[in-house]
């Protein structure tokens, strides 16, 4: 990282480094979550929930290479092994066991409400200590809250088909 970029970062690199590389753990979980989920997802509206998850897959890992970009940037090094993303996830992994369309939306709800409350928090603690991290996290925490909205939107019209 070059030296002026990390003297403008205003609190424990390290640390903000071990909570970008949690949330890089979440993400890729969350990847495949919806990725594995969309293709074995069965019941009503199997096609648009199926849709629905491949295009939220495609962003959580746009925002786990925005998470390593930044871990790089900070003179850190982003998780280089899968199986350490259990040990530094702070949301797991739901399989998605039970491959109803209401399990599958309800366990990727709970993913998401999970990710809004990290990324939440880490928007407080980098707030006007490091802005380029902010930035960056208030983005994914805006397409965080859109998918819980998106998926909560499959919920409902569920409940109007019954």
């Amino acid at each position: 990282m070059g030296t002026r970029g990390r003297e403008i970062v205003g609190t424990d690199v390290e640390q903000l480094l071990a909570q970008l590389n949690s949330a890089l753990a979440d993400e890729w979980l969350a990847y495949y979550q919806y990725w594995v989920g969309a293709k074995v997802v069965k019941g009503p509206m199997r096609g648009a929930v199926a849709g629905e998850l491949i295009e939220h897959a495609g962003d959580e890992l746009r925002h786990a290479e925005m998470l390593a970009d930044r871990i790089i940037q900070l003179g850190g090094a982003p998780l280089l092994s899968p199986q350490v993303w259990y040990e530094a996830t702070g949301c797991g992994y739901d399989a998605p066991e039970d491959p109803a369309v209401p399990a599958v939306l309800a366990q990727n709800i709970a993913g998401e409400q999970c990710a809004i409350g990290a990324y939440q928090k880490l928007l407080d603690e980098v707030r006007g200590k490091d802005e380029v991290t902010f930035a960056m996290i208030a983005a994914i925490l805006a397409d965080e809250v859109e998918h819980e909205e998106d998926l909560q939107a499959f919920v409902e019209d569920l409940a109007m088909i019954k």
